[in-house]
């Protein structure tokens, strides 16, 4: 019977399950993946996240699964929540100036920089800000009635009224399985301004087949697509800054709350 240690984290409500597999040989199934996120049979997540060793340069690498078990693209609340589990681990600087702990990183799209901007380690919960990857501008192209963006993952954004009595599991559902214009999925995102000039967004993720409380790479997205950097989700409030010039959007940073909710023991399937 074999039992592996992980810990458990989310970002604003968007939960995962995280192994520092640096000094194992542990190479979980799907099947494993998806029983650990089960929130019956297992610990219950979002997804799942694994942190290795990583070439010179950089301080970890970190590799994604979905709560179905899949080996996934990048996870924009994943990678704040994986900076403080190094952080936990001993990895990353501090900041000389600043006092802040900083990190690289490789995630599944690429290099990563993090900062642990706030954290209380009596609350186990603080404020974690990620660099997210550049996007191509003509890359933001118009899709039926909405939005198709890359933010590392997949995005289809879509402004809509009401959107706190919206359907967005059902719609959600039905735009991610349109196989034409999404061969390989989509995560969806569907928007409306607020009367005190954020943005709200919910989100439907493929993978976890589910509305989230949040996701990262999804609110940037919308803030991109808006161009509103103040963002609510279900689980809490994003800033997300970003430049922007004739070909790119530059510097994009997703600012967010992280909280380390609890560590164990698991047993294997």
């Amino acid at each position: 019977m074999s039992y592996i240690s992980f810990s458990k984290f989310d970002g604003a409500g968007n939960d995962f399950v995280l192994i520092d597999a640096r000094n194992t040989n542990i190479e979980l199934t799907e099947k494993q993946v998806a029983h650990l996120c089960h929130r019956r049979f297992g610990i219950g997540a979002d997804g799942l996240m694994t942190l290795h060793t990583a070439a010179d340069g950089y301080d970890f690498e970190m590799r994604y699964y979905n709560s179905d078990g899949r080996l996934a693209s990048m996870c924009g609340n994943g990678g704040r929540c994986i900076a403080v589990f190094a952080y936990m681990l001993g990895l990353g600087r501090k900041d000389a100036a600043t006092g802040r702990q900083h990190m690289r990183f490789v995630g599944p799209d690429g290099p990563h920089e993090a900062e642990i901007m706030v954290w209380n380690d009596q609350a186990d919960m603080g404020l974690v800000r990620l660099q997210m990857r550049d996007v191509v501008r003509r890359e933001v192209r118009r899709c039926i009635d909405g939005w198709f963006v890359d933010t590392g993952s997949p995005h289809y954004v879509q402004s809509v009224e009401d959107l706190e009595n919206y359907d967005v599991v059902g719609e959600g559902r039905r735009i991610r399985y349109n196989a034409d214009l999404f061969p390989a999925g989509t995560n969806v995102d569907f928007i409306e301004d607020l009367p005190d000039g954020t943005l709200m967004v919910r989100t439907y993720e493929r993978g976890v087949e589910d509305e989230t409380w949040a996701c990262g790479t999804g609110v940037t997205a919308c803030a991109i697509v808006s161009g509103n950097r103040r963002l609510k989700t279900r689980g809490g409030d994003f800033r997300v800054d970003f430049d922007v010039d004739d070909e790119r959007y530059r510097n994009v940073w997703l600012t967010g709350p992280v909280a380390f909710n609890f560590k164990g023991e698991v047993r294997l399937p």
